[in-house]
């Protein structure tokens, strides 16, 4: 120990602080016996301090700081870097966790199973596999996220990859674009009865088209996505919106891509905020204008949009509901398909909402599924 002024100064930190005290006494002429008299402690309480037995609390540390005429922190100090040298060494993985976790959401992943809790090594294998990557750094996948932030999350991009992950596994014949158009026909007459919706995944399977329902991860408004196992296409949707009209616009959607053969190479769009006019607007041109064909092909496919748009010009400002229904059976589709255009013209989610029928209920149980409780089995 050496002198500065009225401070102690240690040469290193190699030595328990009862080391210091011994040599605070020596210099001072004190015993033991006489420090515990100063202190108000009890000398085998000293006793166990000076030899290494027992630490310097934060109390003694302020009553050590006015018998030796120094400040409190110097012996607190002490205390914490003796603890901090003589504990344990952290577990290498708790960093490499650390560095996963900042980039992906990795916790959120374990708890919905797409990757299994394990040591650091066999965890960063699962990890590669399940990004389709060589390594951790990266991910080689390159997925443009609709958003009005321009960039893609973690979350996103956790969410398309199991998305992959689950369509490798779905069997399906080589997928046939001209099946796919002519099918259009079939699921627009599912679109009268909301419980008919379950015939989908086998509708579109029938033409090469994988289908998977994908919950969304905390955090972020994915409605979908096309993306491609080579040539064949897979549509990943995640109910996000509980609701009929929704599902059918995001679903035509995504079905517009696959058959404008969007998204292919590593270029999906994954399709966040469809319900958002301002959704569209920091993408590129490309992609912009490849989301205006699918929101056109979306928005005109149970009938004309424009027959829509005249039926609300005359009936506006006060739609009544029974002219809704009215429209709804002329056209032959489901009133939720209705109501939940006109609300978005109007602005006004509230309107007519006992209409908006759910649809989880219908289309999960003949589709492939992560999420809302249940965890699918995928080779990782």
């Amino acid at each position: 120990m050496y002198k500065n002024g009225d401070e102690p100064i240690f040469d290193n930190f190699a030595e328990p602080p009862g080391v210091y005290i011994r040599e605070e006494l020596e210099a001072r002429g004190w015993s033991q016996r006489d420090l515990a008299f100063i202190l108000g402690y009890s000398e085998q309480t000293i006793t166990k301090v000076i030899s290494g037995k027992s630490g310097v609390s934060a109390e003694m540390a302020k009553a050590l700081g006015e018998a030796f005429g120094t400040s409190a922190s110097v012996w607190a100090g002490l205390q914490k870097e003796w603890e901090l040298r003589e504990a344990r060494d952290p577990d290498p993985s708790i960093k490499a966790r650390a560095g996963l976790q900042t980039r992906y959401p990795i916790r959120e992943m374990i708890s919905r199973g797409w990757l299994e809790e394990a040591e650091q090594s066999v965890l960063e294998m699962q990890f590669t596999r399940f990004f389709e990557m060589a390594d951790n750094d990266n991910v080689s996948f390159v997925a443009a996220a609709r958003k009005t932030d321009e960039r893609h999350s973690p979350e996103e991009l956790a969410w398309l990859f199991r998305v992959r992950q689950l369509a490798r596994a779905i069997a399906v014949p080589a997928y046939d674009a001209d099946k796919l158009k002519a099918a259009l026909s079939r699921l627009r007459a599912l679109m009268v009865d909301a419980e008919d919706i379950r015939f989908v995944p086998e509708i579109l399977a029938e033409c090469g088209v994988r289908f998977v329902i994908v919950e969304k991860l905390h955090n972020c408004k994915i409605d979908g996505v096309c993306t491609w196992i080579g040539d064949e296409p897979a549509i990943g949707l995640t109910l996000r919106h509980n609701r009929l009209d929704n599902f059918w616009f995001v679903l035509i959607h995504e079905i517009e891509h696959v058959l404008q053969g969007h998204g292919k190479n590593g270029n999906e769009i994954i399709d966040s905020n469809l319900d958002d006019p301002f959704a569209t607007s920091n993408l590129d041109a490309e992609v912009e204008a490849q989301e205006a064909v699918a929101d056109d092909a979306a928005k005109n496919f149970p009938f004309p949009h424009d027959k829509l748009i005249s039926f609300y010009r005359r009936k506006a400002p006060y739609v009544a509901e029974k002219d809704v229904i009215g429209f709804s059976s002329l056209n032959e589709v489901h009133p939720a398909i209705v109501v939940g255009q006109i609300q978005y013209l109007k602005g006004d989610y509230a309107w007519l909402r006992r209409w908006l029928v759910a649809v989880r209920q219908h289309i999960l149980p003949t589709s492939v599924v992560d999420g809302f409780g249940t965890i699918a089995k995928a080779s990782l």
